[in-house]
């Protein structure tokens, strides 16, 4: 019988241990559904298992989507909390903490059970407790959190310590009186010598107080943030990188020495063999330069934050980027350079991310990026917004490349501008221009080649886009391009663009005012009347435009020529008077003499160009073609008075601007989210000024608070002194003599006498006990550093 029991036993445990493993395993199949009321037999169950099984059967229901409610288990939950049970604990508390704020009544029953738990011997069930202290959001308990944090503060264990620093700004968003108490505490915290309880401390300053206030109590422990930043975490490392550079910018002022620029050989050889002549101030001011001189605390953040540069989190790499960029760019930010460069291998979200952080820093220093521009090719499997952000790059850096480099940029963009993608080729044409605005005036010509070579494409929006960068380009130096036009207006029987077109004809207008005498606005103008009915509205627009400016260059000229407005006000008088006294069959009506309407009875091409134009537009569908031509008629019906029309017309037009396309995002930071939406978001979107000098704190305040009177004698720094020189130090301070003069003192005393010799034999016959075993105990305090 015995035998049958104890083997029944040992199945019944089997069977236990089996159910324990199998319930511990990740399950497979979704948990099946239960009524609530079984769920709530489960919650208060004996058995661990069914509370836990319970418990995990509310927080999926706490999770579900949509969320099912779970607010009527809140009693059976909190139940849970009075056994002892440590797996079940952690689901209560995450109940505790999602349904506290929903029913804050029933939530202040388990606020003296989680107290308990404050004093528990382990340290992680203190952290979770403290967790939840802070996280159940009902602004009674704001005292009773704060008092938990106070006690966290002073905990041994570091996990919870840096449990009370996050707890702290949770306290604060609980009730805003408890900021005074959580300052004190994160004062303390800040000096913690533990880096991720630092690193929680410094998290919670950063939300607490900002970054513009309270930076006198980050002096203290300023250098010794610094040194701990590489082993703190992610989160750390960005908000000390985030208060640093503020921290930077207003306690260390930019000063800059003038040091002698380093001659050539060349000048060498110059001033060796030629007469030295008094020189020039402008001459003397060229030979120096300004050179950044740097405080060395800046220079211990900036060192010490290089190590970064190497993390996994790519956020951590832009906010050190955007340290360097910041503070110390000619000296520090060509290391991370290639940190960024590294971010373009990480998926499409963080490169797109990365990629607009790079444009922000080339913006301001392109030279950086010329070893990388391979870098920047397009890939055909990469999206609009990508490709675009790497073309902004390619022409940023056109202008500091060889000349290899650029022509492989150019074919680049070349290839690309005959894509049938038609964002992809407005965007390689617009990067052709501004490569083209290049100081380099062979480049800029070869630019230009390429631009009018595309406008023979079939592609009607590659022609357009091609034409319309052109326009730009020509509105920029229109005397260098003369020929261009001419070139440009040729091309007008074969184009079909109607964009081109247009803006061909524009171009030719604004040249009518000045080259007239040569002919070419009327004769395209002529040209372009005979196929006016089957021209698109943009183009008809254009044309009249192009009658009106060459109208009124022809007045313009016809008044300079008579000298007097008079003669053109009479001549267009007589014109109209022998039109109508003369018939259809050329007989004089005697209204004139016959010698002057054989002078003035033909009227001019142009002027008869300009009433054709008139009848056109009369009977045009576009009513706003009709209005502008009714416009241009009342401007130029007086012949006499042509100055209105010509300030409105030929007036130079402002040179077009092709700046880059996150020109307009300039002034957002480097790594804020701002820089990527494109537009302000509410955050802190710019960096405090640079304190200026004679107005930043005294050095002397960033000493380590941790330096302590020890053992008589004061510790500098961290340096380690050794049992034996703070020994000397004491005695030395104490009776003027150290210990190798006692030693040498009793040496040269030597022997006295023999009775005294006998009864120093005695007594140290009688106490060398005494005496080995003080030297023992002596021995010990002297290695622990314990001696008096």
């Amino acid at each position: 019988m015995e035998s049958l029991s104890r083997i029944s036993s040992l199945l019944e445990t089997a069977r236990d241990l089996t159910l324990e493993a199998s319930a511990s395993l990740p399950s497979r199949r979704p948990i099946k559904p239960l009524p609530p009321v079984q769920i709530k037999k489960l919650l208060d169950s004996r058995s661990e298992r069914d509370v836990l099984d319970g418990l995990r059967r509310v927080i999926a229901m706490q999770y579900a989507q949509p969320p099912q409610p779970t607010l009527t288990f809140f009693p059976a939950v909190l139940k849970t909390l009075s056994n002892p049970y440590p797996s079940t604990r952690p689901l209560v508390y995450n109940y505790l903490i999602h349904h506290a704020e929903l029913d804050p009544d029933t939530a202040l029953l388990s606020i003296n059970t989680v107290q308990k738990s404050l004093s528990d011997h382990n340290p992680r069930v203190r952290a979770m407790a403290l967790k939840t202290m802070a996280g159940i959001r009902v602004p009674v308990i704001s005292q009773i959190v704060s008092l938990a944090i106070k006690k966290g503060v002073s905990d041994l264990s570091p996990l919870v310590r840096k449990a009370a620093a996050l707890a702290c700004v949770k306290c604060v968003r609980l009730d805003e009186t408890t900021r005074p108490q959580v300052e004190e505490y994160l004062g303390v915290l800040l000096g913690d010598k533990q880096y991720y309880v630092a690193g929680a401390a410094v998290q919670a300053f950063v939300e607490v107080c900002g970054t513009d206030d309270k930076l006198e109590m980050i002096h203290p422990c300023y250098r010794r943030l610094c040194r701990m930043v590489v082993d703190m975490d992610e989160w750390g490392q960005l908000a000390w990188l985030r208060l640093g550079t503020v921290y930077a910018r207003r306690c260390f002022p930019r000063r800059t020495k003038r040091t002698k620029r380093v001659q050539t050989r060349e000048q060498h050889a110059k001033d060796f063999y030629e007469d030295l002549e008094p020189q020039e101030e402008a001459e003397q001011e060229a030979e120096y330069d300004e050179q950044e001189v740097m405080d060395p605390d800046l220079t211990l953040f900036l060192t010490s934050t290089q190590p970064l540069l190497q993390s996994r989190n790519s956020a951590v790499i832009l906010a050190v980027a955007k340290a360097y960029l910041y503070l110390s760019p000619a000296t520090y930010l060509q290391h991370a350079i290639g940190p960024l460069i590294a971010l373009l291998r990480s998926p499409q979200d963080i490169q797109q991310v990365a990629l607009h952080n790079i444009v922000q820093v080339c913006l301001a220093h392109p030279q950086h990026f010329v070893p990388y521009q391979r870098h920047f090719l397009l890939k055909s499997t990469e999206p609009s917004d990508i490709r675009g952000l790497k073309l902004e790059i390619l022409t940023l850096i056109f202008p500091f490349c060889s000349k290899e480099i650029q022509n492989l940029v150019l074919a680049e963009l070349e290839h690309f501008s005959r894509s049938p993608n038609p964002l992809l080729v407005r965007e390689s044409v617009r990067a052709i221009g501004r490569c083209a605005q290049s100081p380099n005036v062979a480049t800029s010509k070869r630019c230009m080649t390429l631009l009018l070579d595309q406008i023979h494409s079939t592609d009607h929006n590659l022609v357009g886009e091609a034409m319309e960068v052109i326009r730009h380009l020509i509105q920029r130096t229109p005397n260098e391009h003369r020929k261009t036009v001419v070139r440009l207006a040729k091309n007008l029987d074969h184009l079909t663009s109607p964009t081109a077109r247009a803006s061909i004809v524009w171009l030719v207008g604004e040249f009518a005012g000045q080259d007239i005498g040569e002919g070419v606005a009327a004769d395209v103008l002529r040209i372009l009347l005979k196929g006016y009915v089957g021209e698109e509205e943009g183009v008809r627009a254009q044309i009249v435009l192009l009658a009106a400016k060459v109208y009124l260059g022809w007045l313009n000229s016809r008044k300079n020529t008579n000298g007097n407005d008079g003669a053109v006000d009479g001549g267009n008088a007589d014109t109209g008077l022998i039109l109508s006294g003369v018939d259809d069959d050329g007989e004089d009506r005697g209204f004139r003499e016959e010698t002057a309407v054989s002078e003035i009875e033909k009227p001019q091409p142009i002027e008869l160009l300009w009433q054709h134009t008139l009848l056109l537009a009369r009977y045009t569908p576009s009513y706003h073609l009709r209005d502008r031509a009714r416009l241009y008629r009342a401007l130029l019906s007086t012949p006499s008075s042509t100055e209105l029309a010509s300030l409105l017309l030929l007036a130079p037009k402002p040179v077009p601007q092709a700046p880059s396309p996150s020109e307009a995002r300039r002034n957002y930071l480097v790594g804020s989210a701002s820089l990527i939406v494109g537009e302000g978001l509410g955050s802190v979107d710019s960096l405090p000024d640079w304190v200026e000098e004679g107005k930043e704190p005294d050095s002397g305040v960033r000493d380590e608070g941790e330096v302590r009177q020890e053992y008589g004698g004061k510790v500098e720094g961290a340096k380690e002194v050794s049992a034996g020189q703070r020994l000397d130090e004491v005695l030395a301070t104490k009776k003027g003599k150290t210990l190798d003069a006692w030693l040498n003192d009793e040496e040269e005393s030597g022997d006295g006498s023999g009775s005294e010799d006998a009864t120093s034999d005695e007594a140290t016959e009688g106490s060398s006990d005494e005496e080995s075993e003080y030297e023992s105990e002596s021995d010990d305090d002297e290695q622990a550093g314990l001696v008096r």
